[in-house]
């Protein structure tokens, strides 16, 4: 995986799971599958577990990225490193070791991703920065799909962006919520790379061509980032 494109990642939150192999099939010309896991109780909904996993992990080519959605991190990243997880995404606001934890998925071959949720600043990765594949900057309050993009959320890419470079890293900078082919552009020109789309996507009359467009419209994005 680049940094240096626009990659996309559909949600399967927003699938048919009555035909999970065929919605798979027909995101082929994705990046990654990314696969949220929502214990009802760090979010205030269920979505999810390790199975359903194992059937994605069998049925597409694409790296699955996980995003661990659960109070107790540090006893569900095993599980799903075990279920065929190729990046692991944990909450800084759920774990108490986040070195620990990267360093788990990292010796599984796995990447290591933290989530930040719109409240939490940038600065709160300072100490495990060097050390993350991707950062998930979440775009809305996480829980369910379909929410509308938090405005704020440009000014703490362009943050997490000056801090990369004040640490001399450049990890992944992943965005989840809101984004659609109107917006991806100017996310993509804040500093994000990694396009989590659910609906934009799933609910496209033509996923592959939604996917497209995503793709297209952020390359313009990412032209313009100066």
């Amino acid at each position: 995986m680049s940094n240096e494109s626009v990659l996309i990642a559909p949600s399967v939150l927003s699938a048919d799971f009555t035909r999970l192999g065929e919605e798979l099939e027909s995101i082929a010309n994705a990046d990654l599958v990314h696969y949220d896991v929502m214990d009802g109780h760090f979010v205030p909904n269920l979505s999810f577990g390790t199975e359903i996993l194992r059937q994605a992990k069998a049925a597409t080519k694409l790296p699955l990225d996980v995003h661990l959605m659960v109070t107790n991190p540090e006893e569900q990243v095993p599980w799903y490193l075990e279920a065929g997880a190729d990046v692991v995404t944990f909450h800084y606001e759920a774990q108490t070791h986040a070195d620990r934890l990267v360093g788990l998925i990292h010796d599984a071959g796995a990447k290591a991703c933290v989530a930040l949720n719109p409240g939490t600043p940038v600065v709160a990765l300072d100490a495990i920065l060097d050390e993350l594949d991707m950062v998930l900057v979440m775009t809305v309050n996480p829980g369910f799909g379909g929410q509308s993009f938090i405005p704020g959320s440009i000014g703490k890419l362009r943050a997490l962006r000056r801090m990369c470079a004040e640490h001399g890293v450049s990890p992944l900078v992943e965005v989840d919520g809101g984004i659609g082919a109107d917006n991806v552009g100017e996310v993509v020109a804040a500093g994000a790379n990694v396009i989590v789309a659910g609906s934009k996507v799933f609910k496209a009359a033509d996923h592959a061509a939604a996917i497209e467009e995503l793709r297209r419209n952020g390359a313009m994005g990412l032209a313009k980032r100066a």
